[in-house]
């Protein structure tokens, strides 16, 4: 493994933290545990760099385009070292790489637009754009690499440079990925830090840092938000959701079934945008629990690096107990597994996949996140009463309308209170769109043109008309 940040910094490798293989419950490596107090010289380097490297558009689009290809030429051990550290199938992590080296490709050919402003007035005025300087990035442990190429692909496109922290559960392949950078990257312009608590609250409220942005937790994002404003940072805050998919009385649930299934258990359910919640026609409910239910009793479930293995553990121990907390709740308010329902036996953080119904609508496994293999399927009787049901968390990221009619299904999704909505699939993005939410899912906006936007300030210059 190439030297990384935390290798340079002296003392830095005095304390480490141990990294656990979900599959297996077991530590098998160990991460440096930077300090706060130490970020100070890392913040002073990235803004030494971020002149530098602000100063040559044409130099930055080549470096992120050569970046893509080093990303891509350390596939392999990257993807395997995900995998042992997250948890999920391997193929999944090999996705996910190659969804960042895209990244990297696809801001590297996006430039900021000078717009002409025509108001009437006998003067010349331009908008131009400006980067805000060095920007940090807090990540979690779900899609480390994919989240942190959305986070600092458009960062540093727009000429500024990034500090790093991935989640203390997922630092490895993370601190791997910025080493292979280093190699193409000038120095400090992409910086990985490790470690835990309080080094993210450091980082996000470091007066050197411009921008935060940070996906995690409602509670957290609030925290990061808090303590940004001490410097009157810019902040970007993705706080996940709680994804309702509201399937019509036209629906094939044949024809849907594995789509609607996947959409929720993707990741061991570990996605921001996952379906959390299914309402489905009363006449329809007890054969849409059933076909969901066969498909949880028959995945292959083990550890990421077995090749026949489709859906892995949960990431750790903390969220392990929530899953098993919220399931058990609402089996004792009145719910029935139709499938899963416990943790399963021998090491690891492996919770079977669960299919609940009868579930209390107060329950919190339908409130909430839980933000595991773990899906409620509610009925309705009227479809007014699924979209209330459906809009009725703090929740507004994303949402889902299945049926035959399509012109149908749009018209019910224009009607979800969230950032976005999908007909007959789900959680599917272009790098090209804007991807943001509502309510308590998030502040700020990612994706397109618009993450770009996001990590510039405009700059007006006015002259006077030539005579």
């Amino acid at each position: 493994m190439l030297p990384s940040e935390a290798d340079r910094v002296p003392g830095y490798l005095a304390a480490r933290f141990a990294v656990v293989d979900p599959a297996t419950g077991e530590a098998f490596d160990e991460a440096p545990d930077q300090q706060p107090d130490e970020l100070d010289a890392v913040v002073d380097r990235a803004h030494r760099a971020w002149h530098r490297w602000r100063a040559d558009p044409v130099a930055r689009t080549a470096a992120l385009r050569v970046a893509a290809d080093a990303v891509e030429a350390a596939g392999d051990d990257l993807a395997r070292l995900l995998t042992r550290e997250q948890g999920k199938p391997l193929a999944e992590s090999y996705a996910e790489v190659a969804r960042t080296a895209a990244r990297l490709r696809y801001f590297a050919d996006l430039a900021p637009r000078t717009r002409r402003i025509v108001d009437g007035r006998p003067v010349r005025s331009e908008i131009r754009w400006r980067p805000l300087g060095p920007v940090a990035a807090i990540v979690p442990w779900n899609f480390p690499l994919q989240l942190a190429a959305a986070k600092f692909a458009p960062a540093l496109a727009a000429g500024n440079t990034m500090v790093l922290k991935p989640s203390p559960f997922t630092p490895l392949a993370t601190r791997l990925l910025g080493s292979v950078l280093a190699t193409v990257l000038p120095e400090d312009v992409l910086t990985v830090v490790t470690g835990r608590e309080p080094l993210g609250a450091r980082l996000a409220s470091h007066p050197g840092i411009r921008h935060v942005t940070f996906t995690g937790s409602v509670p957290t994002g609030r925290a990061v938000a808090e303590a940004a404003a001490a410097s009157l940072a810019r902040v970007t805050l993705e706080l996940g959701g709680n994804d309702a998919a509201v399937l019509l009385d036209d629906v094939d649930v044949d024809r849907i079934a594995d789509r609607l299934f996947w959409a929720a258990f993707r990741n061991c359910g570990q996605v921001c945008m996952a379906v959390k919640r299914v309402y489905a026609p009363a006449r329809l409910h007890a054969e849409v629990v059933e076909t969901l239910a066969q498909r949880a009793k028959t995945v292959a479930v083990g550890a990421g690096l077995d090749p026949d293995t489709l859906l892995g553990p949960v990431n750790n121990a903390p969220q392990l107990a929530r899953i098993e907390q919220v399931t058990q709740q609402a089996l004792a308010g009145g719910a029935r597994a139709a499938a899963g329902g416990h943790r399963l036996d021998g090491p690891g953080y492996f919770f079977a996949p669960t299919i609940l119904t009868d579930v209390p609508p107060g329950s919190p496994v339908v409130t909430g996140e839980q933000f595991g293999p773990v899906l409620p399927v509610l009925p309705y009787r009227s479809l007014d009463e699924a979209v209330a049901a459906a809009n009725g968390t703090g929740f507004g990221l994303g949402g889902s309308v299945w049926g035959t009619d399509l012109d149908r299904a749009e018209a019910v999704a224009d009607r979800l209170e969230c950032g976005t909505a999908w007909v007959n699939h789900h959680a599917e993005l272009s790098l090209a769109q804007p991807f943001a939410g509502v309510k308590d899912s998030g502040v700020g906006v990612a994706g397109g043109p618009w993450g770009l936007y996001g990590n510039l300030r405009p700059f007006v210059v006015h002259r006077p008309q030539e005579a």
